[in-house]
Formats: structure tokens, sequence, C-alpha cells
């Protein structure tokens, strides 16, 4: 079973090449990471009792990228001191993430394959998964959302991030980052497949994970900056959960 989405896939095929470039297609993901990654690291750190004013706090966590794309965020968890293993369907990104880990001097497993490949494979499971703006591009979230869940050990934390839907998200992320300031090519989103907060939630306990926060991303276009808000959930969010204990 795969709920690989073909079409989606060759988007980011077109585009792996660019990953790293902070100008390039990928800009609004290098704009959002650090606000991503002060969300990542905060729950990460409160879920397992790590303190993140040390060298490597995430020393000894097994961390699952999926969707890791040319490597934004598995490398920021690898200098952390996590074990990270990046995954991603389109086979492109591998390369590039490759070559650009070993230029850092970090050692990731880079994998081109899926979540329910890796469960279909045992693949021995995860302190936590990253699920970072992925959902919204597969074929079936709630088989998706099952297989991320399967790939957790009990008491392991899932952190998804998706785009809402509603008028102000299509305006804002189809509209204006496609459109008028071409950050992304055209048909990067579709937005019907854009999952509202309490989608997502109903699709996280469906999946057999107990949600635990959601907080949104907001881009101030006076600053060009991004910042979380506990409020405002109306375009990019991001949602925390916990595999219940055995």
């Amino acid at each position: 079973m795969t709920t690989i989405d073909d079409a989606e896939i060759a988007k980011f095929q077109a585009m792996a090449a660019e990953w790293w470039d902070p100008q390039g297609k990928f800009k609004p993901l290098h704009m959002l990471n650090p606000c991503r990654l002060d969300y990542i690291t905060t729950q990460i750190a409160g879920e397992f009792d790590r303190d993140l004013t040390e060298g490597q706090p995430f020393a000894g966590l097994r961390v699952l990228d999926i969707g890791c794309g040319g490597g934004l965020l598995s490398e920021p968890m690898a200098r952390l001191g996590a074990h990270v293993v990046g995954v991603d369907a389109a086979e492109r990104n591998i390369p590039v993430a490759e070559a650009h880990a070993a230029q850092s001097g970090l050692e990731i497993d880079y994998r081109h394959t899926s979540a329910e490949a890796l469960v279909e494979a045992g693949e021995p499971s995860f302190d936590v998964v990253l699920n970072m703006e992925v959902v919204e591009h597969v074929a079936d979230p709630l088989a998706y959302l099952t297989a991320c869940q399967r790939l957790l050990r009990p008491g392991g934390l899932m952190i998804c991030s998706t785009i809402n839907r509603n008028p102000k998200s299509y305006a804002m992320a189809i509209f204006g980052a496609e459109q008028v300031m071409r950050w992304l090519p055209k048909g990067t989103h579709e937005w019907s497949k854009f999952i509202t907060p309490e989608e997502l939630y109903n699709l996280i306990r469906r999946a057999g994970l107990d949600p635990v926060d959601r907080t949104g991303f907001v881009f101030n276009p006076l600053t060009w900056s991004w910042r979380l808000s506990e409020r405002d959930l109306s375009v990019n969010y991001v949602t925390a959960s916990v595999k219940p204990e055995a």
C-alpha cells in the first residue's frame, strides 16, 4: 500500500536542485525554517525532558524526517545530536540532501522511500516523527498518518504541519505565494487538499495518536518574518501529538 501521489512527487522532483538556494523556489521554506525549528525543538525538549542549552540535547533520540527534501530540518536535528533518518518519495531529493550533509560534515541516513514502505520493512521505531508540510500532498491522509503512528514508539512524538483550508489560505498560499510573489511554481499546492485544524486533529486521533498542541505560523509582511501564534491558525499551522503508552 502507498499513499504517494505521483503528480505531487513530480512537482518536487522538478525543483530538487534548488533546495539549498535561499532565493530559489524553496525561499518560503527557508524563511519559515527558523520558526519551524523553534517549535520543533521546544516540543521535543519538553516531551523528552531535554535541556536545549546543552551541546547536543537530542543525543540518543531517533528522529524520522518524512518528506525531508534537501534536509532543511534533518541537518539541524543531526547537529542537536539526534540520529536522523530522512526519507523522501522524490528520488532526486536524496542525492541533493546527501551531498549537502557531506559538505556540512553531518552523518544522516537518507533514503528514497515512504512511510508505508518503512512500516512494511519492519523499520525500528522512532522517538520523533517530523511530518512537515507533507500531509497535504498525499493521496490518503488517514492511511499516511496511520503509517506515521506505526513508526513511533509508545510515548513517541509526532510533529505535523500543514495549511488550513479557507479563503485566506487560498489568497496567501496559492494566489499570493504562487501567482503574485512567484515564490513557488504555479500548481505547487491544491487548495482542495488543504486540511483544517479540526480535520487534522480528527485524522490524528483516528490514526491512533493523542493531539497535545496546535500552533499557528504567522507571516508578517512588514517585518518579512514568521512568528508562532497560539491563536492564529488561519493559514500555516503545526500540531504535536503523542503515541499512547502501551
